[in-house]
């Protein structure tokens, strides 16, 4: 039962239009604390990625090592989403989004005064930990303070607004802290927010708790996936120094696998499955899932690449490289705004197919920079051609996971499209890091390593790491096209699924 309530005394006494004004504000405030944590969330993905060339020189972080700065995060926040949720679920929404808050500022403080590499990815991956805490309990919380549909609409369109926005954003911010303060001050800066936005959510929050299935946690199942997708991406990483055929990488990858399959025998047995496998067989949803999880190994390094060429190869300071991203959060809000007015008409499965291939295309135009490229004629372009065909895939991506998907399971089925992206970035990362790293001393191989040698075998790294990311989108169209066949109406029917009363 909700605290923001009013009470029959009060109404009976003719109180009610005040009691009602104070819970309306009260509401809209909850909202302003939910979207700020969103915000921290998502920008946390991002912000450190303009700011990764200092904080690797100041804390001497290897080539190989440095992705661990993002994958740490976005790792332990994808594979402990699930998770998270039930969490909240049998503990309570406020009470755990209050200490995912907390967790997550002080995890944050805790990377800003990194003293060594590990103590920063140790840290990276507490806040990624919480964050998943977060994020489900503030989904949960949104869906349930706002139970009048109009009011809802306005809610969830702020809340994905700052979703949509919130990476671009966290480009710029990265770049302005570290170029007015220090990389430090990219993680510091949570800690105050966290603290504040703490306090404010026990003030206007109210708790709920899940009515049903206390059954457990799955703790086996999500150690055997956090275990499994750890190693998979420790197994790209090592590729990159050991080669893709020594033993190190084949055990590290064949255990792997192994933690994986076992994982999903789990699922198929467990009582209470942290991932109910029907969520994702059905072949829309299946789709959907597919393409998000190509989606977040295709992109996440896009940016990685794109940071260390505009610092490394053009000299932009950390401030300019910042705003050279701002096109991206403009081409993704325009797409999605198509996307919101076509989707009714076309269907899913043709809107995020040419957004993917858009999206394809700017990658593959990415492909083309030299070391003396052009911001206006070579990058530019490229990024808006990427952002835009990205927000006309987002909107039916996010619509179909949830098609023919019975209420008890929404939550879970639309917490997936977060984890997929979630954990395809961090395997992006360490992949397409590696393949740069790879392609890169190839072409040194042959070649004088002079500084002018040096510029172009980097610049040849990411266009080789460009080609992989848009081969990954290709076969992200794929997927759509082969496996959704969703109507416009079902996708319609499935924006209006409603969280369950355990709010999963």
């Amino acid at each position: 039962m909700s605290v923001m309530e009013a009470s029959p005394a009060a109404v009976a006494g003719g109180e009610a239009p005040a009691e009602v004004d104070v819970e309306d504000r009260r509401r809209w405030w909850a909202l302003v604390v939910i979207a700020t944590a969103q915000l921290m969330i998502v920008l946390d993905a991002s912000v450190v990625i303009v700011a990764l060339p200092s904080a690797q020189h100041a804390l001497h972080i290897s080539l190989a090592n440095r992705q661990w700065v993002m994958s740490a995060y976005t790792l332990a926040f994808g594979s402990l989403l699930l998770l998270g949720g039930r969490i909240a679920d049998f503990f309570g929404r406020r009470r755990i989004f209050v200490t995912g808050l907390l967790g997550f500022g002080a995890s944050s403080a805790l990377g800003g005064l990194a003293q060594s590499s590990a103590m920063l990815f140790g840290a990276r991956a507490l806040q990624g930990a919480f964050a998943a805490l977060m994020a489900p309990a503030a989904l949960s919380l949104l869906t349930l303070t706002f139970t009048e549909a109009r009011e809802r609409a306005r809610a969830f369109g702020v809340y994905g607004a700052v979703a949509g926005s919130g990476a671009a954003l966290g480009l710029v911010l990265g770049g302005t802290l570290t170029q007015v303060a220090s990389w430090r001050w990219t993680l510091l800066i949570n800690a105050p927010i966290a603290l504040a936005a703490a306090f404010a959510a026990w003030r206007v929050l109210g708790e709920w708790r899940g009515t049903g299935r206390r059954g457990g946690y799955d703790l086996l199942g999500a150690t055997t996936a956090t275990g499994g997708l750890f190693l998979l991406v420790y197994g790209f990483t090592t590729a990159s120094t050991h080669g893709w055929a020594s033993a190190l990488t084949l055990v590290l990858l064949g255990a792997s696998a192994a933690l994986l399959a076992l994982f999903v025998a789990i699922e198929l047995r467990a009582e209470h499955p942290l991932l109910p496998l029907r969520v994702v067989l059905e072949r829309n949803r299946g789709g959907a899932y597919l393409a998000s999880f190509l989606v977040g190994i295709g992109l996440l390094g896009t940016f990685l690449f794109l940071t260390y060429f505009l610092q490394g190869t053009l000299h932009y300071s950390a401030l300019r490289t910042g705003f050279a991203f701002l096109p991206f959060s403009g081409g993704i809000i325009a797409g999605a705004g198509l996307a919101s007015r076509f989707l009714p008409r076309t269907g899913p499965r043709r809107l995020m197919g040419v957004g993917l291939l858009l999206a394809a295309a700017g990658l593959f135009w990415f492909t083309r920079l030299t070391v003396d490229a052009s911001y206006l004629t070579s990058l530019l372009p490229a990024e808006v051609i990427v952002s835009l065909g990205m927000g006309l895939a987002f909107v039916p991506m996010s619509s179909t996971a949830l098609v023919r998907i019975d209420q008890h399971s929404a939550g879970v089925a639309a917490a997936l499209v977060n984890a997929t992206q979630q954990v395809g970035g961090a395997l992006g990362i360490a992949l397409l890091n590696t393949v740069a790293a790879s392609a890169a001393t190839s072409y040194l191989a042959t070649r004088q390593p002079l500084p002018s040698v040096l510029a172009r075998a980097a610049v040849h790294g990411y266009s080789v790491g460009f080609s992989v990311s848009a081969l990954l989108l290709c076969a992200a169209v794929a997927a759509a096209v082969l496996l959704i066949r969703a109507s416009a109406s079902e996708v319609s029917a499935a924006q209006t699924v409603e969280l369950g009363a355990d709010g999963r």
